[in-house]
């Protein structure tokens, strides 16, 4: 298995819709937490830092460098991150209890780790976070660092206070959306990392994104079952200080948890590409590190637009912009400013500290209702600030019709469709390269959602029919691949009707 086959056998066309015959079966539908039944919940204080800083600040640049980290800044790192932060009760009891990042299908299949050394307020260990009872269970006693350090082939790790794992459990998100789930695992672990990194960067944290390591060793460490369950990222806080001393080799774990479902239906092609792009030693992770990336994006050959800057300050603190966060689910017609959609995008694109480069991603748009700008198709260039005009004229009709026929696709005031060279990002990084683009265009999806609700209107990620949004914006787009879209505007109020709404995100 390859990320070229898996990608091709996983995307949707008109008449994969149709023809699909996947229903949802309720009555195995996942619980939406892991519980570990035979752990004591070790309670998260509730005082939470309102982090009052302004969303576009966050996004902007990071805070001076904390002298320490706390269990404070740590609480608020998850809570901020993975933590319930509404909840919606439906008729006949139903209840969904929503989380501070945006998952597919409000599912949350993305789970929370952390190991810790000693000074944050917690016995150093391996802990799993709980959103559901705000909770930290220890599934390993003593300082883990090392290991985990040596797991992700960099040293560093085991001189900062803390590294935050983020893992998927498969079925949570196969339930609903079958094989094609390992691409929706990195858009959501993307959007969770969103917030990891402005709230970290807030709280000065200096964040860092791992995304090579030694996939088993990982499991190993994690106590995690491969078959159910994969570790997507890390993500390194705090200042660094004196190593953690190599310790004793580790055990194996396997602790209790509560079953998901009564029972689970397993999907040989999601493993299978996890299999493909995994590493299997040290050696390997610091010789996928080198892989040699080159942006080829060619000269502008449109008509450029250019962009207002984007704005410095929301007028919304982050903690705040995170509370009201929610995917929306209907769009009026009511037209968003150039500057809003300037700096959503600026925010989308920001650079982070990483293991893997960036710009892998590249932003395609269909602008529907910009003041100051036509409607049309365009290309945006980062380097400039700009738009690359493709094509003008009214595409609310294709832009939905792109989007499984979702018409929130053609309501949005604007919808960024993310694309990328996958042929050239897996020939650079191995198939583990298909995890990288899908991980960036979850990202900046997150960051997208952010600087929207920072600035008042709304954002919503959808799926999408793969060769038909590679076809209406070609040629420009030739050799590239659908990754992701993401929808812009503002709220509507009427309720809308989907097609397929078993198979939407």
């Amino acid at each position: 298995m390859t990320a070229r086959e898996y990608h091709d056998r996983t995307t949707h066309s008109p008449a994969s819709v149709r023809t699909s015959g996947h229903a949802l079966e309720w009555d195995i539908k996942p619980f939406p937490f892991k519980v570990y039944t035979d752990l004591e919940a070790i309670a998260l204080p509730r005082e939470l830092d309102p982090l009052g800083v302004d969303t576009l600040s966050a996004l902007a640049a990071p805070a001076p460098a904390a002298a320490s980290l706390g269990l404070s800044q740590l609480t608020a790192v998850l809570y901020y991150a993975a933590g319930v932060t509404k909840k919606k009760t439906y008729p006949g009891g139903g209840e969904v209890l929503f989380r501070a990042a945006a998952s597919t299908g409000a599912l949350y299949q993305t789970e929370v780790y952390v190991a810790v050394g000693e000074g944050l307020g917690l016995e150093a260990g391996l802990y799993h976070f709980c959103p559901g009872d705000f909770a930290l269970r220890r599934l390993r006693a003593g300082d883990v660092r090392a290991a985990l350090a040596a797991a992700a082939a960099d040293d560093a790790l085991a001189r900062r206070p803390a590294t935050i794992v983020l893992t998927a459990i498969y079925w949570r998100n196969t339930w609903k959306y079958q094989a094609r789930a390992y691409r929706h695992l990195f858009w959501d672990s993307g959007t969770m990392l969103a917030n990891v990194l402005a709230v970290s960067d807030g709280l000065g944290q200096a964040p860092r994104v791992l995304t090579g390591f030694v996939d088993l060793e990982l499991d190993r460490l994690l106590g995690l079952d491969p078959t159910r369950e994969a570790p997507l990222e890390l993500i390194a806080l705090g200042p660094e200080a004196a190593a953690a001393p190599a310790g004793a080799a580790l055990e194996p774990i396997e602790h209790a948890t509560l079953p998901l479902s009564s029972s689970e239906v397993d999907y040989p092609l999601l493993r299978e590409m996890h299999a493909a792009s995994s590493l299997a030693t040290t050696a390997a992770v610091g010789a996928w590190r080198q892989g040699a990336w080159r942006d080829a994006t060619p000269p502008a050959g449109g008509e450029l637009v250019a962009l207002p800057p984007p704005r410095d300050r929301a007028g919304r603190g982050l903690g705040e912009t995170i509370q009201r966060r929610g995917s929306t689910r209907e769009f009026g017609h009511a037209p968003l400013t150039a500057e809003e959609l300037a700096t959503t995008l600026w925010a989308a694109t920001r650079s982070f500290d990483g293991d893997a480069p960036g710009g892998l991603v590249d932003l395609y748009l269909i602008v529907n209702a910009v003041e100051g700008v036509a409607s049309g198709a365009y290309f945006y260039r980062p380097a400039t600030h700009a738009l690359e005009t493709l094509a003008t004229g009214e595409f609310r009709n294709r832009s939905a019709y792109l989007c499984l026929e979702q018409p929130l696709a053609g309501d949005a005031a604007a919808v960024i469709y993310f694309l990328a060279r996958l042929d050239l990002i897996t020939r650079a990084f191995g198939d583990r390269g298909y995890r990288l683009a899908n991980l960036e265009a979850g990202l900046a999806g997150g960051r997208a959602y952010l600087a929207a609700y920072a600035q008042g209107f709304g954002a919503s990620g959808l799926t999408f029919y793969d060769g038909h949004v590679v076809e209406f914006f070609s040629p420009h787009a030739v050799g590239k691949d659908a990754i992701f879209v993401t929808a812009l505007g503002r709220s509507g109020v009427r309720g809308r009707v989907t097609i397929k709404s078993n198979l939407t995100a």
